[in-house]
C-alpha cells in the first residue's frame, strides 16, 4: 500500500476540487436553504468522468478502483456532502448491476456512469433499517412477473432517480437471509409513487424520500441476481457504501479544519491570535491527528477492496472511525469559531449537521461496532 497519491489520483482530486469550488460552492448555501438539487451538476461531473469511476470501461465506467474513487468523494464532500452522496449512491447502483446483474441489466450502467441518469438504493423500511433481514415489502411471483407491495423509507434521491435498486421479500418472513430479493425498478412504473420527503437536520440538497408500492407489476427480468440473493446483495453494497461514506466524512472534516485554522490565525483576543493559546492550538492538533488517522483507515479499506481481499471489517472500522471523527472535528470547529461558528455566515455549522447523518447511514455506528466485534470473536 503506497501512501503517495498516484498521478491518476492527483488528476482526479484536482478535477473534483475545481468543479466543487467553481460549480457547487457558489450555490450550495442557497440551494441548502431552498432544498434544491441540480441534476445538471451530476451530468457535468459525468462529462468529467467522475460519476462512473469504480465500474469497468466495458460498461461505460472509468475502470478505476476505490482508492481513486475516495479521492473524488472527499473533494466533493469538502464543499457539499449532498453531492458526494448523490455520486456515491448512483455509483452503488452501478456496482450492484455490474456484480450481480444480467447482460441486459448491465446495459443500464452506461447512462449512470456518464451522469446522464441518477440511481437510487431502496432497502430501509419503518421497521427495518440496520436490520436488513426484517423488511416487509413483498414481491409475489405471478407467472412471468412479480407484483410488489409495500412502503420504503429513507431512499436517497428517489425523486430524481431513473432506476431504483429495491429490496423486497420473496420468501417467508422468518427466512431472514434467503427470503429477500433485489429488483431493478424504473421511475414511472405504474403503482410506484413517491411519498413524503423527509424534513432533515441537514443535507437538504439531497432529497430523502418515501416510496409507496401498490401492486407494482414488473417483469421477472427485473430480478437482479437470483431469487433470494437480496440479502447478500445488500450486504455487499453496504460494505462498499461504508467506504464512500467514510470518504465523505474526510471531506467535511478537512474543510472544517481549514476554516477553524484560518479563523484561529485571524481572530484576536487579549492582544494576540487565538491560535496562540494552548486551548485552541491543542484542539486543532487533535482535529488534524484524528483526520489523518481516519484517512489511513479509509485508504486501507479501499486498498483491500481493490486487491480483491476481504474488507468488510476494515470498511466498518473506516466508517465508524471516520464519521465519529467528522462529528467531533466539526463540533470543535464550531467551538473555535465561537459565536460565529453557530451562525450560518460560516459553513462549519452546516458541516456539523451534515456530519451527524454520516454516523447513521450505511448502518449506524453501533452496527459497525457489532460487525467489528463479531469479526474479533469469530472462531476459525
Amino acid at each position: 500500500m503506497d501512501f503517495q497519491p498516484t498521478e491518476m489520483q492527483t488528476e482526479l482530486s484536482g478535477l473534483a476540487r475545481r468543479f466543487a469550488r467553481e460549480k457547487i460552492q457558489p450555490v450550495v448555501e442557497q440551494d441548502e436553504h431552498d432544498e434544491r438539487f441540480r441534476p445538471e451538476l451530476i451530468a457535468e461531473l459525468g462529462q468529467l468522468g467522475l460519476t462512473g469511476i469504480p465500474v469497468a470501461e466495458a460498461h461505460g465506467g472509468a475502470g478505476l478502483g476505490y482508492q481513486d474513487y475516495i479521492t473524488v468523494l472527499e473533494e466533493l464532500a469538502s464543499v457539499s456532502v449532498s453531492y458526494a452522496i448523490s455520486v456515491a449512491v448512483t455509483g452503488l447502483a452501478q456496482v450492484i448491476l455490474e456484480k450481480f446483474g444480467n447482460e441486459a441489466q448491465k446495459q443500464r450502467i452506461a447512462r449512470l456512469a456518464a451522469g446522464q441518469a441518477i440511481g437510487a438504493f431502496s432497502l430501509s423500511e419503518a421497521g427495518s433499517g440496520s436490520d436488513a433481514g426484517s423488511l416487509r415489502t413483498t414481491a409475489r411471483r405471478d407467472g412471468d412477473h412479480y407484483v410488489i407491495n409495500g412502503t420504503k423509507l429513507w431512499t436517497t434521491q428517489a425523486d430524481s432517480a431513473e432506476v431504483i435498486m429495491l429490496m423486497a421479500r420473496t420468501g417467508a418472513a422468518d427466512d431472514r437471509t434467503r427470503g429477500v430479493s433485489t429488483f431493478l425498478l424504473e421511475q414511472g412504473t405504474p403503482g410506484l409513487r413517491l411519498g413524503k420527503r423527509e424534513k432533515k437536520m441537514g443535507c437538504h440538497i439531497s432529497h430523502t424520500m418515501e416510496l409507496v408500492l401498490e401492486n407494482v407489476r414488473v417483469p421477472a427480468s427485473c430480478l437482479v441476481g437470483r431469487e433470494g440473493d437480496g440479502f447478500k446483495i445488500a450486504m455487499t453494497a453496504l460494505d462498499s457504501g461504508r467506504i464512500t461514506i467514510a470518504a465523505s466524512a474526510l471531506g467535511i472534516a478537512r474543510s472544517s479544519i481549514e476554516v477553524a485554522t484560518g479563523h484561529a490565525r485571524q481572530r484576536e483576543q487579549f492582544g494576540k491570535p487565538i491560535g496562540e493559546y494552548q486551548g485552541v492550538s491543542f484542539l486543532l492538533a487533535d482535529m488534524a491527528t484524528r483526520y489523518d488517522a481516519a484517512k489511513l483507515l479509509v485508504q486501507r479499506a479501499a486498498f483491500l477492496k481493490d486487491q480483491g481481499l476481504p474488507f468488510s471489517t476494515e470498511a466498518a472500522m473506516a466508517k465508524l472511525f471516520a464519521t465519529d471523527m467528522a462529528m467531533q472535528v466539526t463540533t470543535d470547529a464550531v467551538q473555535i469559531l465561537g459565536g460565529s461558528g453557530y451562525t450560518q455566515d460560516f459553513p462549519v455549522e452546516r458541516f456539523m449537521r451534515e456530519a451527524k447523518v454520516l454516523q447513521i447511514v450505511e448502518g449506524t455506528n453501533q452496527i459497525q461496532r457489532m460487525v467489528i466485534g463479531r469479526s474479533l470473536l469469530k472462531t476459525h
